[in-house]
């Protein structure tokens, strides 16, 4: 009788023990070392959105959701119609510019400075003529042979014939001297204007086409053929593989152990026993309170800041939103060598 009432007091004593060792070593085995600091978060990354810096109607889509582009690929292009005729209107104008200057740089032909110079001398021979016509009438005038509006119709007849040669012989000096120099300058201006339009009307037929600027995977194909496509409007979200990083919050107590470029190992439950090389970017100046999906063993109410912790994913392993594990290895950064920051092996 007392055995089995010794056993009864000893058995939830023996169960307790080992409830009360499993919780013991549990806790050491799931501590974190003084030396190590786990941080948690979630992969973050930057995204783009691809829009046509002109507008028209999409004529093709060279990608979808998932596709991976490389940096300069074309994903998109519009009706280029109407921005080729504008070229080719632009090169005409320019064209014809540019023989109006060069018509005002060559000067007058030979063969206009001799007509010019005929001019002259027939304007000098009807003043020779007018002149000896009023001589006569002046002299029949005296003799009453003629009527002095015969002689005023002669006057004003060799006034004509001064003027005309006067005006002939400042022709043939400007046929001589050629044109201007402000009318060549504008006339070089002017070419330079049209050049300027020809070289906007070229940039235009070149944003018809739409080029990844960077690597990276199609997230969203927003529009399709057929669309009209504007700067306001993106054709696509394109999520960019590099770089990547965890956003992490450190605790206010663990602040003093952080600083940029210290190494980092990031895990993801997708891929158990893998660790993706790290390393820290960006401490914020800052505090703020624990956001409600990140889950770490201090309080949520205790003040944080966030971190970055760029990581190394060159297979692209680590998406957009994946909660992560951080750990950072105190005692190897206080006195190991400066980290890598690149991903190259």
């Amino acid at each position: 009788m007392n055995t089995k009432k010794l056993r009864l007091v000893l058995l939830p004593l023996i169960l307790l023990a080992a409830v009360a060792a499993a919780v013991f070593f549990w806790r050491r085995e799931h501590a974190a070392p003084a030396h190590r600091l786990t941080l948690y978060g979630n992969i973050d990354i930057r995204e783009v959105q691809l829009a046509f810096n002109a507008s028209g109607r999409i004529q093709s889509l060279a990608v979808r959701e998932g596709d991976a582009v490389k940096a300069g690929r074309l994903v998109a292009r519009l009706d280029p119609v109407r921005y080729a005729d504008a070229v080719a209107q632009a090169r005409s104008r320019l064209a014809a510019q540019a023989q109006v200057l060069a018509r005002l740089e060559a000067g007058s032909r030979p063969e206009e400075i001799a007509q010019a110079r005929a001019q002259a001398a027939a304007a000098q021979a009807a003043l020779d003529n007018a002149e000896a016509t009023y001589r006569r009438q002046v002299s029949l005038a005296q003799q009453d042979f003629v009527s002095p509006q015969a002689v005023d119709n002669a006057a004003a007849a060799l006034k004509g014939a001064r003027a005309e040669l006067a005006a002939r012989r400042q022709a043939l000096a400007l046929a001589v001297k050629g044109p201007r120099k402000e009318d060549i300058d504008a006339a070089r201006a002017a070419l330079e204007a049209d050049r300027a339009a020809l070289a906007l009307a070229r940039r235009e037929l070149a944003d018809t086409s739409l080029y990844a600027p960077a690597s990276g995977v199609i997230d969203d194909r927003i529009l399709e053929p057929g669309d009209m496509a504007n700067p306001q409007t993106p054709v696509y979200t394109l999520a960019l593989s590099n770089p990547v990083w965890a956003r992490v919050y450190v605790p206010e107590t663990a602040l003093g152990r952080v600083r940029p470029g210290m190494r980092a190992d990031i895990a993801n439950d997708s891929f158990p026993g893998r660790r993706f090389r790290g390393w820290i970017g960006y401490v914020s100046p800052t505090a703020e309170f624990t956001p409600k999906t990140v889950e770490t063993p201090e309080l949520r109410t205790q003040l944080v800041y966030q971190a970055r912790v760029y990581a190394c994913n060159p297979e692209g392993a680590l998406r957009l939103g994946m909660p992560v594990t951080v750990t950072i290895s105190l005692r190897a950064n206080a006195s190991g060598p400066a980290p890598e920051t690149d991903c190259r092996p």
